[in-house]
């Protein structure tokens, strides 16, 4: 035997033995135990064998009794796993392991083999409901550890996940592969429901039934990240996902960048669900004794189908994730569609009386407002260059605040400051700040480039425009973040490591975000992105809101809030009336009632009566908008397969609900001919049912019985007809508890 091979023997020896040490010091089990990771009605099980592999040994619905998780994998009779790790609780590469890794590294002596073992776990209390197991595994020949963490939200049905890397090893470990999440769901059959797009396309869906191999739902956008295709799905257990039956999972990454899930139907009829970030141009060099955490990953299990599961995660948001999710929000005018770049003070101020007329809380002062030396009259120019124009500006943003102010209304304002156009001043000064190939010609997303939130010069930029508004306008009330462009050519004139861009790029705006919420907590702000580009969990804590979609055709966005509502509520869901669509004022209006209500329309182009109806509207919003943003929502009538939809929204108390009707199809004699059945009342309580949002003092074509009350169980087993036809596209109705 060769010295080298007497010395790594030793130390393998030598390490194997200080890891044993470890886990007697760490943990009271040595061998096979359970570690339950339990909300109210949905469990997965981590089990520990007696070599101190981990594994998922349970995913489903939660049991009563917790000894009986074990049983489970007696009931299996499945071919015999020949790895012994497909299960695994985080697999990895270079061992054992057949199938798609969660973690793949390069040691800092060049090995690529990972193995790890259970050294201990432990269980704390975030808060009541809110349960966090941290398990910890060591590979028994590196020092290499990998930390687990699940976040249980018990009384909500959801489950965060997210993995933790560090090691104390003679040298860099390069990251190839981490994932936040590795789910294992022993079931017959899966159906995957997976979402694709494009500008004003966006959340069209589609369902499929996996079959043997890897679906990969990815993104390699840079910013934008789901632009083609969102961070979120749902599988179905032995069913295609339905509204109100089956078992289900809705899934989603917690990261604004790059993501990669991977759905992996095993040998024996299994699935895995890898999930993190996207790792095609991500590797990442970690050193000894520092750390690396992943993004989250969530999930919501429900035995009731796609409903229940949307309702749960909905909740959970609105409490634990959307910047002042249980709050209030601001109805506003956008002065895009009405004037575009074009407009001056004093069509300003004008719009700021028109604010005021139409009756909503605030003013918002969209894109074109900034740049001197190339001013910002198309989306050629300025974007870097945020003082305003005084061409179109002469007394500055604070005048106009000002008059807002004098007024009574309340402004906001466009921004897209991660952003630059090659035509500005900061491109001239600071090229240095932008991404892209020092060597190749710049290749342009909406002739515009993005700047290196890597750098913290840059992160200092981008805050202290936010900043400098503020500090200069304090009472300044909204902002629009927008983010138009993707990353080409990706190259940081900052970082040594070129593949930790993409990662480096979230880090950099999570910090810009952090450090605008530290300084001003609650002033609303939309997270925009040419449409719902951008959205996800973990974007949404620093915001009140997101844009869904530029389409805001009202017919089209029947569709996209059908789609968007199963992973966000309409609190945090911007739905605006515009010029978009042929529809009816009153369609368009009811429709973005669903959500947080906007307008941008000419108000000085509105018809007398137009103008009243929308005043008018806006009152009822008032009396019905803390049930559609706090109350639980339930579709009754999809629109992908009928002549109409139906959507509803019930009060916590189940004492008030809100029904919106729209006519989806022009075929003749189209319109809903049955009677709907409601849901999520009290079927012990009576209501009485209004039709609400009439145009023009039109009269409600309802067939109400002569009392007009209804018992909950009534209206939840037979239902009510909304008389939806091609004279009465859309109808709104309120069923009221009267006993």
């Amino acid at each position: 035997m060769s010295q080298y091979s007497i010395l790594k023997q030793k130390m393998l020896l030598k390490a194997f033995a200080g890891t044993i040490s470890c886990f007697c010091l760490l943990t009271s089990s040595v061998f096979a135990q359970d570690i339950p990771i339990e909300t109210n009605n949905s469990a997965m099980v981590l089990q520990v064998d007696k070599n101190k592999m981990i594994h998922v040994g349970y995913f489903g619905v939660r049991l009563k009794d917790p000894k009986e998780y074990g049983q489970f994998d007696n009931q299996l009779q499945q071919n015999g796993d020949p790895s012994g790790v497909a299960n695994s609780a985080y697999s990895s590469s270079g061992s054992r392991n057949l199938f798609e890794p969660a973690i793949s590294v390069i040691h800092a002596d060049g090995n690529t083999s990972l193995a790890l073992r259970y050294i201990s776990s432990k269980v704390s209390k975030e808060a009541d409901g809110v349960i966090l197991t941290e398990v910890l595994l060591k590979d028994p020949v590196y020092d290499f550890n990998v930390r687990l963490f699940y976040k249980a939200y018990q009384n909500f049905d959801v489950v965060e996940q997210w993995a933790e890397m560090e090691h104390h090893e003679k040298g860099n470990v390069r990251l190839n592969k981490f994932a936040s999440a590795n789910l294992y769901w022993n079931r017959s059959n899966f159906w995957l429901k997976q979402y694709h797009g494009d500008w004003a396309r966006e959340m069209q869906p589609e369902v499929t039934e996996l079959t043997h191999g890897i679906k990969t739902l990815d993104s390699k956008l840079g910013t934008r990240a789901d632009l083609f295709q969102p961070p979120i799905f749902v599988v179905g257990a032995n069913r295609s996902p339905e509204e109100d039956f089956g078992e289900v999972m809705l899934g989603s990454i917690e990261w604004s960048g790059n993501y990669r899930i991977d759905l992996e139907v095993d040998n024996q009829n299994n699935l895995r669900i890898i999930a993190g970030v996207n790792n095609f141009a991500d590797s990442y060099e970690l050193a000894p004794d520092k750390s690396f955490t992943t993004p989250k990953f969530l999930y919501t299990l429900s035995e009731n189908g796609t409903g229940a599961a949307s309702r749960n995660l909905q909740a959970w948001a609105r409490k634990y994730r959307i910047l002042d999710g249980q709050g209030e929000r601001l109805t506003l005018l956008n002065n895009w569609e009405s004037t575009y770049f074009n407009f001056n003070e004093e069509k300003l101020k004008s719009l700021l009386e028109d604010t005021k007329n139409l009756g909503v809380d605030l003013f918002l002062l969209d894109d074109g407002w900034f740049g001197n030396k190339y001013p910002r009259n198309d989306d050629h120019a300025g974007l870097g260059d945020w003082q305003a124009n005084k061409k179109k500006l002469p007394n500055g943003i604070e005048a106009v605040v000002q008059q807002a102010d004098k007024v009574g209304t309340k402004f906001g304002i466009w921004l897209e400051p991660e952003m630059v156009n090659p035509k500005s001043e900061l491109y001239e000064k600071h090229p240095d700040w932008v991404i892209k190939q020092p060597n190749r010609p710049e290749y342009y997303f909406r002739n515009q480039l993005v700047l290196d939130l890597s750098n913290p010069k840059v992160q200092d930029f981008v805050f202290n425009i936010v900043d400098s508004l503020f500090i200069k306008n304090p009472t300044l009330a909204y902002i629009k973040w927008d983010c138009n462009a993707v990353i080409y050519n990706a190259y940081s004139s900052y970082l040594t490591h070129q593949s930790e861009l993409y990662i480096e790029y979230v880090r950099g705006l999570y910090k810009v975000l952090e450090r605008i919420r530290a300084k001003y907590p609650k002033v609303p702000m939309m997270l925009c992105s040419g449409g719902g580009g951008r959205v996800d969990y973990a974007a949404l804590q620093y915001f009140t809101e997101f844009w869904p979609s530029d389409n805001t055709d009202p017919l089209e966005r029947v569709f996209l809030q059908w789609e968007y509502s199963y992973f966000y509520p309409a609190i945090a869901t911007a739905a605006h009336v515009t010029n978009w669509g042929r529809q009816p004022l009153k369609y368009k209006v009811d429709v973005a009632m669903m959500g947080k209500l906007g307008f941008d329309i000419a108000v000085n182009k509105l018809k007398p009566e137009e103008l009243s109806f929308c005043q008018s509207a806006i009152k009822l919003y008032d009396q019905i908008k803390d049930v559609i943003w706090h109350g639980d929502q339930y579709r009754l009538v999809s629109p992908w397969n009928h002549d109409f939809a139906s959507i509803m929204y019930v009060a916590p108390e189940k004492t008030k609900a809100v029904i919106f009707n729209y006519l989806v199809s022009n075929r003749y004699a189209a319109g809903s001919t049955l009677p709907v059945k409601l849901k999520g009342l009290d079927p012990e309580k009576h209501y009485r049912i209004q039709e609400v949002n009439l145009y023009n003092g039109a009269t409600s074509k309802l067939q109400l019985n002569a009392a007009n009350r209804y018992s909950g169980a009534f209206l939840m087993q037979v239902g009510f007809n909304p008389v939806v036809n091609a004279g009465r596209t859309s109808v709104v109705l309120i069923a009221s508890a009267i006993d």
